[in-house]
């Protein structure tokens, strides 16, 4: 993403186009004159995206040693984290039915971080995403190099076709199509290569013999893998049944991973659900195989005992990832939340980075007691070079001057149709949709994650609707039953901004204001206070307006409307029906 370009530049290419292809032109402001935009097509200029949050604004890093946790902010869940021990360290997280799918990001210090593609970036490699509801898809991707055939894995489960991988000898360049794994049930697989050469998956799966106790009753299985035939083979293993402390019918166990370290194996997963309780508890064994002992300590990271009215909250803790760092220090990538106000977070779960601590007898931990997990952390083996827009408080510009989309942009379930950077040059262009956000298939919708509590969101966009159907503008999208939209819309033979909320029950308009008819470029801004959204328009340049303010921010809360995913902002076109 470009912070600037020149408009001249633009506007010529725009009236080059327009004079190939027979356009009339209409002046819609003194600034400059625009071309006729083709029937049922929103054509957006500039996107900007600014965080806003206190916490930066009043906390500033002390020095270049350190960095803000989370490292991912916004919706980034899931992580994994892998290295070739030549110096490269890669990490993943979950998309569920976002598209494209499993962002990945690579670093050289665990501390700078930059994302360098997606691991699932074509249609062949998600299968039957349509029908899937947008918590749906794709679940905790685990990320795993195998020295022994120098190849990089990448496994996960597509909650609608089953567990499957992919692999590559290049992470910066394409990935294999799916790679089924039938025999694999349960979720969250995890790739492990021990040092013999020999390979293992471990995963989540139900109780044993199908016959849960409680509600959350799972076990973590154990199954050989051949890296050559790319089959499990062997037996399936029961590792652990239940959790950490069987006794108490703890829930979920789940996100397993398996390290060796020092001669011995450890299991590490994630307990407790995704919510407030989360947590991570470890294992030891000396066989990948087991038996496998848990940890006296456990669970070595969790919030879930400390107030909920501690200053700057971080919640629901857990899905952990281990990794030695450059200087042969162990770091844990994991997902937590940050709730606004003790009361509820729209950002959804987001990746964070603490370094690992070793008991006396010999067990990873990050947290212990009433410690809460610090968002400054100081690394003394790199430092900070501020070039990445990931963490704190940064100012996005996406000016559309590129023939392809930035890689924080996405769609739902598949490549949106028609979508072009080319035909209008330096602009995006989106035709109005037939499936709308509410539809479980792929509507005209491009959008990125929210990454603060406070944000300031705007866009210019150049549409003049044929019908009463037709409308385009800004998205504020949690899921299908819980979004906001701003947007350019026909009725009454006049032309008008209005604002809707969409709900289990439909549309409700909350706000609407005549626009004049031959307006045809029109900026709008959305600005986030944390508790609200506030949204503004522009027919001239900088006289912004009141649409409507104090929308509830809570209603695209994973607290009021669920899920697994955090909220998206982005741009929309449909066909509203």
């Amino acid at each position: 993403m470009r912070r600037n370009k020149s408009n001249d530049r633009k506007i010529a290419g725009l009236l080059s186009f327009c004079v190939g292809v027979g356009c009339l032109l209409t002046a819609c402001s003194p600034k400059q004159s625009l071309p006729s935009i083709a029937p049922s097509t929103a054509v957006f200029d500039q996107f900007t995206y600014t965080g806003e949050d206190e916490f930066y604004q009043t906390n500033p890093l002390p020095d270049s040693n350190y960095f803000y946790n989370p490292i991912l902010a916004g919706w980034y869940s899931d992580p994994s984290i892998c290295t070739n021990g030549q110096g490269d360290y890669f990490l993943v997280t979950s998309t569920f039915t976002y598209y494209p799918g499993v962002p990945l990001f690579h670093s050289r210090d665990l501390i700078n971080w930059k994302q360098v593609g997606h691991v699932l970036d074509r249609p062949s490699q998600l299968v039957n995403m349509e029908g899937q509801d947008v918590s749906g898809g794709i679940f905790a991707p685990a990320i795993s190099y195998n020295p022994h055939n120098q190849t990089y894995y990448m496994v996960t489960t597509n909650v609608g076709a089953g567990n499957f991988f992919v692999k590559t000898k290049d992470p910066f360049g394409s990935w294999s199509d799916p790679i089924m794994l039938p025999e694999v049930g349960g979720i969250d697989p995890s790739f492990f290569f021990d040092e013999d050469g020999r390979a293992y998956i471990v995963n989540n799966d139900d109780a044993p013999n199908n016959k849960p106790e409680y509600d959350g009753h799972r076990t973590i299985r154990v199954q050989e893998f051949d890296p050559e035939t790319d089959r499990t083979i062997g037996p399936r293993k029961i590792l652990v049944n239940k959790g950490a402390h069987p006794e108490d019918n703890p829930i979920w166990i789940e996100g397993p991973h398996l390290y060796k370290i020092k001669g011995k194996y450890y299991l590490m997963s994630a307990e407790g659900g995704t919510g407030d309780y989360h947590s991570e508890v470890i294992f030891r064994a000396d066989s990948p195989m087991g038996p496998f002992v848990p940890w006296k300590g456990n669970p070595i990271l969790t919030q879930r005992h400390l107030s909920n009215q501690r200053t700057n909250p971080i919640t629901c803790a857990g899905h952990a990832d281990l990794i030695q760092g450059p200087a042969g220090d162990w770091w844990a990538v994991f997902l937590a939340c940050r709730p606004i106000n003790h009361l509820f977070e729209n950002l959804g779960r987001e990746t964070f980075l603490l370094p690992v601590r070793w008991s006396e007898d010999g067990f990873p931990y990050l947290t212990q007691g009433d410690e809460v997990i610090p968002q400054l952390v100081k690394c003394n083996h790199a430092q900070r070079n501020d070039s990445t827009y990931l963490s704190g408080n940064f100012e996005i510009v996406d000016n559309f001057d590129t023939d392809r989309l930035d890689l924080t942009w996405m769609t739902l379930r598949a490549p949106v149709t028609d979508l072009s950077l080319t035909q209008y040059p330096g602009y995006l262009m989106l035709p109005c949709g037939e499936s709308s956000a509410a539809e479980k298939k792929t509507p005209s919708l491009v959008c990125r994650r929210m990454q603060h509590h406070k944000f300031t969101c705007t866009t210019r966009m150049l549409f003049h609707p044929s019908n009463e159907q037709e409308a385009a503008g800004l998205l504020l999208f949690k899921n299908e039953t819980h979004y906001y939209f701003m947007g350019v819309n026909r009725h009454d033979n006049g032309l008008y901004i209005s604002l809707w909320q969409t709900g289990e029950e439909g549309n409700r308009l909350l706000a609407e204001q005549p626009l004049v008819d031959q307006t045809q470029a029109i900026d709008l801004k959305v600005v986030s206070t944390g508790m609200a959204y506030d949204f503004y328009y522009a027919e001239t340049e900088g006289q912004w307006k009141s649409l409507c303010k104090q929308v509830d921010a809570r209603y695209l809360s994973t607290a009021q409307a669920g899920g697994f995913t955090g909220s998206t902002i982005g741009l929309y076109a449909v066909k509203q029906k």
